[in-house]
């Protein structure tokens, strides 16, 4: 199986797999933009050859830049992995994996980090413990899996967010970021939900990755959904799971 790397040069042709069949919708666009500024800071995004019928990808980029909350300097930070349909099974994600680590010691990182979950958007805890990655630092539903080359400091979330949730006070608040494609229609259907039961509402843009380490109520980071101080979700919900969830 071929693997493409994807650059700024050849992102407009390539695409970077997810939403490939909505070039148009907001979140796609949303996501196009944001990595022109990413591949400036190392990001690289790998994808399995479509024309063999590879289906997947990962996405990695320096530590320092890693848009999750997380402390995680001189190390390479995964921010997706995904292998999808008749992809699976095969050993594609150890070969994307691979190619990660080889640029990490190529770059002279200190290892590989990622954060996972046993919940949605976040590949779990035991493909990277098949890898020799171990924890090192955990907030339930969250870890953090390190693969170490070279002894360093070893990464940790970035902040209380415990704090962090209180500080977002009474109402509904939609924490949002460009990493990923889909939080613009998890947005959406936060707001509109929201609108629907009359519940305020306020939107926190994510700019920058300091600005995820600094303000994110979740170590997902790049979204979260927050009503009158706790975490309601860092990933999409549909209408009725949100209402649920609210226990309005």
């Amino acid at each position: 199986m071929n693997v493409i790397e994807v650059n700024k040069e050849n992102v407009s042709q390539k695409g970077f797999f997810c939403c490939m069949s909505k070039r148009k919708s907001e979140g796609y666009q949303r996501k196009f933009r944001w990595l022109k500024d990413r591949f400036d800071e190392g990001l690289k995004i790998k994808m399995l050859d479509l024309k063999q019928g590879g289906r997947g990808f990962i996405e990695y980029i320096p530590g320092e830049f890693a848009w999750r909350a997380i402390n995680a300097e001189e190390y390479m930070f995964i921010h997706c992995i995904w292998i999808v349909g008749k992809s699976k099974g095969k050993g594609y994600a150890t070969l994307l994996l691979n190619e990660c680590m080889k640029d990490a010691k190529k770059t002279g990182m200190k290892g590989v980090v990622a954060l996972t979950s046993e919940r949605t958007w976040l590949v779990g805890k035991k493909f990277f413990s098949k890898h020799g990655f171990e924890p090192v630092d955990q907030y339930p539903p969250f870890e953090i899996m390190v693969k170490k080359f070279d002894s360093g400091s070893t990464p940790s979330f970035s902040g209380n967010f415990n704090e962090r949730l209180r500080a977002y006070g009474r109402g509904l608040t939609v924490i949002r970021s460009d990493q990923c494609p889909y939080i613009d229609a998890a947005v959406k259907v936060a707001l509109n939900t929201a609108k629907e039961l009359g519940v305020r509402t306020k939107v926190i843009e994510l700019k920058s990755s300091a600005d995820v380490r600094r303000l994110s109520p979740s170590p997902y980071g790049v979204f979260s959904i927050v009503y009158d101080g706790k975490l309601v979700s860092y990933h999409n919900l549909a209408k009725k799971e949100l209402i649920e969830s609210l226990k309005i």
